[in-house]
């Protein structure tokens, strides 16, 4: 999807040569774009959308002015979008034959049954393909464009929801039949996947088989490298599962409609997943048996599927262990801070604690932070009372990447720093430790390691890790931001 211009060269249109086949124009954000200039960088078909104001475009018009431009188009390009509610009348139908015309409808929220209501009327006018989207505000609310094309068993009708929460739609419904899935070059939108992450992510144009749909649960996880990760060891094991980012605000529910019922409806169910911030409480309670390290750390980022119920456990204490194995520095014995009191947090300080560190709480909130390490058996200091040249050992598990929350200048020289936030640019905590000359696990070295865990955990498989290593360097400055502590 075109929606902002290409560079002079049209460099990028030549990249989608062998992973697009159409190109949509958003003329309606671009205004008119000469075809035979996109022509001569791409060699599929061109698609020319006008999309109305009232239906999430900003073309706004005549009628007269609006059909002038249609019809113009349709002297030029391939395939001409017409609006069922605007544009299915006889002197476009006339003008415009059946097989260049793709029939579309953009709208709120809709139930299954309205959907094929709706497109029992645009298929009465005829057309080469059809889209229907639905502008969803909760991920459950997504469900019901695909249980429409599950029903509709078609190869021609693309439907999916639009905005955050149904993301996950639109990358699923190729498997349900919809012949297209939309992606954006230049990742401006963040509720639209760019072609990078089609490809790299979830492995498209090709549809491997798929008997399992698994993904990451999050208030923001969009960004997600996880993707990438497990989709990557799902096709080199030959796994026919597919791993989705399903941005979730009110878990109980989306757990209840999706996770236990919905996809399985569509002959897809779920039999795990990772759960971030601020479910990993939530998911510990959802399950029926948990593992004693999430008993221990009273939250979970991992559920799997044990026969008719859901096993809560955490990779975070084994991804800890595993990252600072790859340090040459003793661990054992040392004095840590665990600066955050969230599940990575609880799960970080019972992982240094059994690699036989001595480790203390810290956090801004000392309500919580009391109330946590008190759970945990741990030492509790508040962040306005905590001084780094005490311990020669420090975990960062809050969100922040501008600046670090206490001061690495005081640490000790030999001093190690485990930084649990992943960002596209180096965070403050790490740069500012690497350039003390510290030994620095950053959170990409924890993030692989956490993506092997959960792996396991969810296939009891090993990802391959040298692979899954070099998929995740080349995601690490991409366009657009992800920041997110494991």
């Amino acid at each position: 999807m075109l929606g902002t211009p290409p560079s002079r060269g049209g460099v990028e249109l030549g990249a989608l040569r062998n992973a697009a086949d159409l190109v949509e124009v958003r003329a309606d954000v671009l205004g008119e774009i000469d075809p035979s200039w996109l022509r001569c960088r791409f060699g599929g078909r061109l698609v020319y959308c006008l999309r109305s104001r009232d239906r999430g475009g900003r073309f706004e018009g005549p009628t007269d002015v609006r059909h002038a431009r249609l019809l113009a188009a349709a002297e030029r390009y391939d395939v001409v979008d017409l609006e069922a509610d605007h544009d299915l009348v006889p002197e476009l139908l006339t003008r415009i034959p059946a097989h260049r015309r793709r029939i579309s409808w953009h709208g709120s929220a809709a139930e299954h049954g309205t959907l094929h209501q709706r497109f029992g009327r645009m298929a009465d006018a005829g057309a080469a393909l059809y889209l229907l989207t639905t502008a969803v505000s909760r991920a459950e609310q997504a469900l019901a464009p695909l249980r429409f094309l599950h029903a509709l068993g078609r190869s021609d009708v693309t439907a999916f929801g639009t905005g955050a929460a149904g993301f996950w739609s639109r990358l699923l419904a190729p498997w349900l039949g919809a012949p297209v899935v939309f992606g954006g070059l230049d990742g401006d939108d963040p509720e639209v996947p760019t072609v990078d992450q089609l490809v790299g992510d979830y492995g498209f144009p090709r549809l491997r088989p798929l008997d399992t749909v698994n993904g990451i649960v999050g208030r923001s996880v969009l960004a997600s490298k996880s993707p990438r990760a497990h989709n990557a060891g799902y096709r080199a094991l030959g796994i026919p599962a597919l791993y989705l980012p399903f941005q979730v605000e009110d878990f109980a529910a989306f757990w209840n409609e999706v996770a236990e019922s919905g996809l399985t409806a569509l002959g897809t169910p779920m039999r795990a997943a990772t759960v971030v911030s601020p479910h990993k409480e939530a998911a510990l309670a959802t399950a029926g048996t948990a593992s004693p390290a999430a008993r221990g750390c009273g939250a979970a980022n991992s559920l799997v599927r044990r026969g008719s119920s859901w096993r809560a456990d955490t990779s975070n204490s084994p991804a800890i262990s595993t990252a600072l194995a790859g340090v040459d520095e003793p661990v054992s014995g040392r004095r840590a801070a665990v600066i955050g009191c969230g599940g990575a947090g609880r799960a970080a300080a019972l992982a240094l604690a059994g690699c036989g560190a001595e480790p203390v709480l810290v956090n801004r909130d000392r309500g919580r932070g009391r109330s946590v390490a008190e759970m945990l058996g741990l030492r509790f200091i508040p962040l306005d009372e905590f001084r780094a040249d005490r311990y020669s050992l420090l975990v960062h598990a809050t969100p922040m990447t501008d600046r670090a929350p206490f001061r690495p200048a005081e640490l000790p020289d030999d001093a190690v720093v485990v930084d649990m936030v992943y960002a596209p640019d180096e965070t403050a905590v790490s740069s500012e430790a690497r350039e003390r000359g510290l030994a620095v696990v950053d959170g990409w070295d924890v993030l692989l390691a956490d993506a092997g865990c959960q792996f396991h955990l969810m296939t009891g498989r090993h990802i391959p890790t040298e692979q899954t290593r070099a998929l995740l360097q080349a995601g690490r400055t991409p366009r657009g931001g992800d920041v997110r502590s494991h």
